[in-house]
């Protein structure tokens, strides 16, 4: 991710994700359909804006984990990776981790500490729920 990051000017890659972003939610807006097929699925149209919501936000956090100073994502995109992450798990989470916490551990993006596995038990098995 950060090695195309690197292929844009500066500020090539914020213009290019608002434009996208902004043409991914009119076209939401417009959608007159009930489902939608992507990549060999169909998804409700709710449920597929959800996936891109929760895949922006983490791909968010991978574009800026090296950059302490960059504003963190939406707090309602973190919680619904919370959801996403919970509903993967068949459970919530306990041990309370904060939604970025949770978001970068429950996909794999920072390894689950000796203490947190402990303090999850056998939940610490299924992680990550995706990556």
């Amino acid at each position: 991710m950060r090695i195309v990051a690197s292929a844009y000017p500066p500020g090539g890659l914020a213009w290019e994700w608002r434009e996208t972003a902004a043409a991914a939610c009119r076209a939401a807006r417009a959608c007159p359909h009930r489902a939608v097929t992507t990549q060999g699925h169909v998804l409700g149209t709710a449920d597929f804006i959800a996936t891109l919501v929760v895949e922006a936000a983490v791909h968010y956090l991978d574009l800026t984990v090296g950059l302490p100073s960059a504003p963190p994502p939406d707090a309602r995109s973190l919680a619904l990776v919370r959801r996403v992450l919970d509903g993967l798990l068949g459970t919530e989470m306990p041990g309370g981790w904060d939604e970025r916490t949770y978001a970068l551990k429950g996909t794999g993006r920072l390894p689950v500490t000796p203490t947190e596995r402990a303090a999850i038990g056998a939940l610490a098995d299924q992680l990550p729920l995706f990556g």
